[in-house]
This record gives C-alpha cells, sequence and structure tokens, in this order.
C-alpha cells in the first residue's frame, strides 16, 4: 500500500497548481466540521468499512488526470478507499495517520515588521493554530507554542539563538500547549497569567510589566474575557500578539472556561469583561500588527492585518457595549472537542498521557465567537 506522509502532503499543497487531488472519504458532517483546505468530499465511508466493491460506483466518477490521496480519521479506513482505486486503475495512494497526521504540520515563515529583530510565525494549519518566535539579539522567546517542541528547536537552531523565555497568551482549550515543557526542557522561565495558572508552575505576568528579549522590550497587557488569564503583549509598539482576544474578523468566545468548570463568572460578566479588554488594544498604532493565536481560514505563514485593517474588516469591534455583551452571550457555536480535558490540562488540573495528545486535539479550534 503506498502511503504519503502529512509533511510531504502539505509541501505539494504549497507548490499550488498541480498538486494531487485530497479526498476525504468520511462521513458529510465530519467533513463539514473539519478538513484538508481544497479538499473534496465523497461520504463512501460506511460502505468502505461493510462491502468496499459498494463503493466503487461512487469513487469511479473522480477524474483521472491527477493523483488521488485519500483521507480518513486516522489512515485506516482510507487505505481500503486507496485499494478500491488502484482496482479502477486510479493512481492512489493514503495519508499516513489521515486527520491525526494533518494535525501534526507545522509550518513557518518570517512576518514582515518594522522590529530590530525577526518575528517567526509558525501556522499548524490542521488546527488553524498560529504562535511566534521572536528573535532579537541572539535572544528569542516562542509564544503560545504547540506541543511539537520539535518545530520550535529547529527555528532555534537555524537562528542560532539562545532562548530567554516561553509565553501563552492563556490557557488554551483547543490544544495542549507545549510551553511549560519548552521552557522546562531550556531552564528559562515560563509566563503564564496567576489567573489561569491555577494548579501549575509558572512565572506570573501582570498588567504593564516589560520583559526584555534581545533589544526588544514586550508590554504586558492583561486583556481577559476568552479566559480570566488572557493577556495581550505588546512587541516594541509595532506587532500585538493577541491571543485569542481578538482576531481579524471575529473576538474570542467567552463561556468555555466557565462550562470547563474552572471560572466562577458568567457568560455575560465575560462578555462585558472582554469588551473593556479590546478597548485596551483598538486605541493602539493603526500600522501595529495584530497577531492572533488562531487564524483556521489562513493555513499558509505568515498572516497578518494591521490594527487600523482589523478595525474595518472586525464588526464585533463596532458594536456597542450592551450589543457586544447580548451578541456573545446569546450566540454560542459548537464547542472545540474535547475542550474541558484540554483546558484543565493547560492550567494544570489534569495531565494527559503523551500517547494521548494527538487523539485528543483532533478537531477544529472553534475558539472564536461566530
Amino acid at each position: 500500500m503506498q502511503e504519503i506522509t502529512p509533511e510531504e502532503l502539505s509541501e505539494q499543497l504549497r507548490d499550488g497548481d498541480g498538486g494531487p487531488l485530497v479526498l476525504d472519504i468520511r462521513h458529510e458532517e465530519d467533513f463539514e466540521d473539519w478538513q484538508i483546505p481544497g479538499s473534496i468530499n465523497v461520504d463512501v465511508y460506511d460502505e468502505l468499512t461493510e462491502d468496499p466493491a459498494q463503493a466503487k460506483e461512487a469513487l469511479s466518477e473522480l477524474p483521472r488526470e491527477e493523483q488521488i490521496v485519500t483521507v480518513c480519521a486516522a489512515g485506516v479506513v482510507s487505505e481500503t478507499a486507496t485499494e478500491v482505486l488502484q482496482e479502477l486503475d486510479y493512481d492512489a495512494v493514503t495519508l499516513t495517520d489521515g486527520m491525526n497526521g494533518w494535525s501534526r504540520v507545522h509550518r513557518n515563515a518570517p512576518v514582515p515588521d518594522d522590529l530590530d529583530g525577526t518575528l517567526i510565525q509558525v501556522a499548524r494549519p490542521g488546527k488553524g493554530c498560529l504562535s511566534h518566535v521572536l528573535i532579537s539579539d541572539g535572544e528569542a522567546a516562542v509564544f503560545d507554542p504547540s506541543h511539537y517542541l520539535e518545530e520550535y528547536e529547529a527555528i532555534l537552531d537555524e537562528y542560532d539563538a539562545e532562548i530567554v523565555g516561553v509565553f501563552d497568551t492563556h490557557a488554551h482549550a483547543d490544544h495542549v500547549s507545549g510551553a511549560a515543557e519548552l521552557a522546562d526542557r531550556h531552564g528559562v522561565p515560563y509566563y503564564l497569567h496567576p489567573k489561569d495558572a491555577l494548579a501549575i508552575d509558572a512565572t506570573p505576568v501582570e498588567d504593564g510589566q516589560t520583559v526584555t528579549v534581545g533589544t526588544l522590550d514586550i508590554e504586558v497587557v492583561h486583556t481577559p474575557g476568552h479566559s480570566e488569564g488572557s493577556v495581550s503583549f505588546d512587541v516594541a509598539g509595532a506587532a500585538l500578539i493577541t491571543g485569542d482576544t481578538l482576531f481579524y474578523e471575529s473576538v474570542g468566545r467567552v463561556e468555555l472556561g466557565v462550562e470547563a468548570g474552572i471560572e466562577d463568572s458568567d457568560v455575560e460578566q465575560n462578555a462585558a469583561t472582554l469588551y473593556e479588554s479590546l478597548q485596551r488594544l483598538v486605541d493602539r498604532p493603526n500600522d501595529a500588527l495584530v497577531l492572533p493565536a488562531h487564524d483556521p481560514g489562513s493555513p499558509e505563514p505568515p498572516v497578518t492585518a494591521t490594527l487600523g485593517e482589523v478595525r474595518e474588516r472586525n464588526q464585533d469591534l463596532g458594536r456597542d457595549r450592551e450589543e457586544f455583551v447580548r451578541e456573545l452571550a446569546s450566540d454560542i457555536p459548537d464547542h472545540p472537542p474535547n475542550f474541558q480535558r484540554v483546558k484543565r490540562t493547560n492550567v494544570g488540573q489534569e495531565s494527559v498521557p503523551a500517547d494521548e495528545l494527538a487523539e485528543l486535539e483532533l478537531g477544529p479550534n472553534n475558539c472564536a465567537a461566530e
């Protein structure tokens, strides 16, 4: 059985024209919830598991001029799809580990900015996650890293930079943070606001505090609402690392900490708090780059927008306080998968074995309000 690794597929899809046809054979509702960008869905999952021959009619309608990469959740049923396609004389291969494998893919690229240093954005297209590595004068800081630490170690090696701190903007609800482990590995501080460091050893940050990396000052801006300990980082006035507080076309949802049982507030209180937090960000310079922790619609780094552009694109920023609170408290989208366990893990209240992390994180992030 021929296979293609998620990393190989990612590179082929990045090349644009001429890439393979990605065929997702999962149920339609699973595909609509979470898929590889540009893939198509032919829902023959049941046929492939019960009697593969029944899938031949639907699969034989696929175009024949390009290679087909079959995808399912874990790369098992899609192997059967590949076998059926090969029997039909298609050039077909299977994506190793399916969507589970796709969730591991990371890409990185420098962010165009006016900083006295280098800012690298690391995108995880299978999760819509964005993290950042700041390098200045031989020193480095990592913001919102995933638990796939080799991705960040490679960047540090490439730039020959010494890591001096690891930062989380908040206790994430969609993926397990690798920040504490990365900091421990290098013997440097792990910075997290005390309101989110409920049972985890972290160096506390507070509003107005400044942390220096190389020649650059990073201002801590406490921006609660999405979580009680959410912070944004103002990097030398040129970039705003906003976590899940401010996205390009939305803002952070406000009920996850409440429903995970780790916050005593209610949804309306959190929405009002988030409104006040956003006011602390929107009056900063128009040309400051906004760098959130997620952007599921743009998996190719660098993904950037100026604060001025975000003001124009983001309808939530145009709402008055009453409308803002009403909209965020009443319109609750689907939750990120396993968000309670993920959230409790990131605040230190639960420990997940390393071999369970990939499965725990499967699915879309869904951390933005809709």
